[in-house]
């Protein structure tokens, strides 16, 4: 197993431990994702994106004993925070609904998409348990991805252009923190369309660098500084910040089948 942060390997210690307390015999195997998988992981940042599988589905009493686990580790851990789903065996690698710990609260739904198995497939991190055997293909990443840009991103910018002259009351950090989350966001979706992967935020920035025209590219090292915590900004007003992320988004967007059809 490759080696994790102190604190994220401290955590799961932990909370193994509280699993197999509270619940003696469930818990069959966990793995990690997202950022750790990517080895982009951010100390006071990121989160923990786990999968638990557990030998049978959990009952409602142990729902909240799972509930009452997380609690515990809040309170332990300020950070990071544990975001992830229980599932059994027979739903590894599917797309239905299921229990899922997320913005502290236990809750049931559709949580699991094809860059989470595919993630898992091929970078996931086991913490403890069997190697689970999960069939993915890039078409289905692809596709996902595709669909992705077209309905989340695409609503969530269309959002942010109705309300862009609300900007000027917003925090400058505020206003930065929906910068970085939207132009590394569009660009990861970008470098998946583009190479049938997966990659961390920082890297997505980087790698855009290289493979978008130079007109794009003040807004994008704006994005990588804020997410790096650097000061430096090529758009000195909060305000332009926001009307280029909303043009590099449109333009990414509106690219978005020619890229993928590459």
């Amino acid at each position: 197993m490759r080696e994790l942060p102190i604190a994220v390997n401290d955590l799961l210690n932990k909370y193994m431990k509280l699993f197999n307390e509270y619940m003696p015999n469930q818990l069959a195997g966990l793995y990690l994702h997202g950022s750790l998988a990517l080895d982009a992981y951010v100390e006071g940042r990121s989160d923990i994106d786990f999968i638990a599988v557990t030998h049978r589905g959990l009952t409602q009493s142990e729902l909240e004993r799972a509930e009452e686990i997380h609690k515990i580790i809040a309170d332990k851990y300020q950070f990071p925070e544990m975001d992830g789903v229980y599932i059994t065996q027979n739903d590894l690698g599917k797309l239905g609904e299921c229990y899922f710990f997320n913005n502290g609260k236990m809750n049931y739904g559709h949580f699991l998409n094809p860059v989470t198995w595919w993630l898992l497939n091929k970078k996931g991190i086991t913490i403890y348990g069997a190697l689970p055997v999960i069939e993915t293909n890039d078409s289905d990443l692809v596709s996902y991805t595709y669909e992705n840009m077209n309905t989340y991103w695409a609503n969530r910018i269309r959002k942010i252009e109705k309300s862009i002259d609300e900007i000027a009351r917003v925090a400058e950090s505020e206003a930065d923190k929906e910068i970085e989350w939207t132009v590394l966001g569009l660009l990861r979706q970008f470098y998946t369309l583009r190479e049938k992967d997966i990659i961390s935020k920082q890297g997505a920035g980087e790698y855009s660098l290289k493979h978008l025209p130079e007109e794009w590219h003040p807004i994008i090292l704006d994005a990588i500084n804020i997410r790096s915590g650097k000061e430096d900004r090529h758009y000195a007003e909060k305000l332009e910040r926001m009307e280029e992320t909303i043009k590099l988004s449109k333009y990414l967007i509106n690219q978005s089948a020619a890229i993928k059809n590459r």
